[in-house]
């Protein structure tokens, strides 16, 4: 009897400088916990949270700075399963499934990597869509095009 899959509520967020529409650029940060992976912003859903609250909470924490218009979310919820090779995980799920949302800074230079505690990320850059798909994480790389694709395709990028 196979069990079913436990995942992690969690938000995830496409960032667009504070530039755009005139210059279209994208937050993407370097994990100081694992080398050589860059990503969007991340964490998980309290109890009591909503998508939105734990976005403004998630970006606090790790970028120090959550001043920023929210543009949109995309429509549902997407999943993946944590790498095998994880053999000591930090909770107890299979993987997580998350809600992205699209939001733009209201200032750049806000930001501030080392504001909380144990800081996630030791880096962030600005990148161009391209760069974004050479950059980032290649367990992340197939859901952040389906997610930007999507907003571009409906016109919020």
């Amino acid at each position: 009897m196979q069990t079913q899959k436990q995942y992690r509520p969690n938000v995830a967020a496409v960032i667009l400088s504070s530039k755009y529409p005139e210059k279209c650029e994208f937050f993407l940060a370097h994990r100081n916990d694992i080398k050589n992976i860059w990503q969007f912003p991340q964490g998980g859903i309290d109890a009591n949270e909503t998508p939105q609250e734990a976005l403004i909470r998630e970006l606090e924490e790790e970028i120090g700075y959550s001043d920023v218009d929210i543009i949109t979310e995309y429509p549902g919820w997407i999943k993946y399963d944590f790498p095998k090779v994880d053999s000591v995980r930090k909770y107890p799920f299979d993987g997580q499934k998350q809600k992205y949302f699209l939001v733009r800074l209201k200032d750049d230079e806000a930001i501030n990597l080392d504001s909380h505690e144990e800081p996630e990320f030791e880096e962030y850059t600005f990148v161009t869509y391209d760069e974004l798909m050479s950059m980032a994480s290649y367990l992340k790389r197939q859901v952040y095009k389906r997610v930007i694709d999507y907003f571009i395709e409906e016109g919020y990028i």
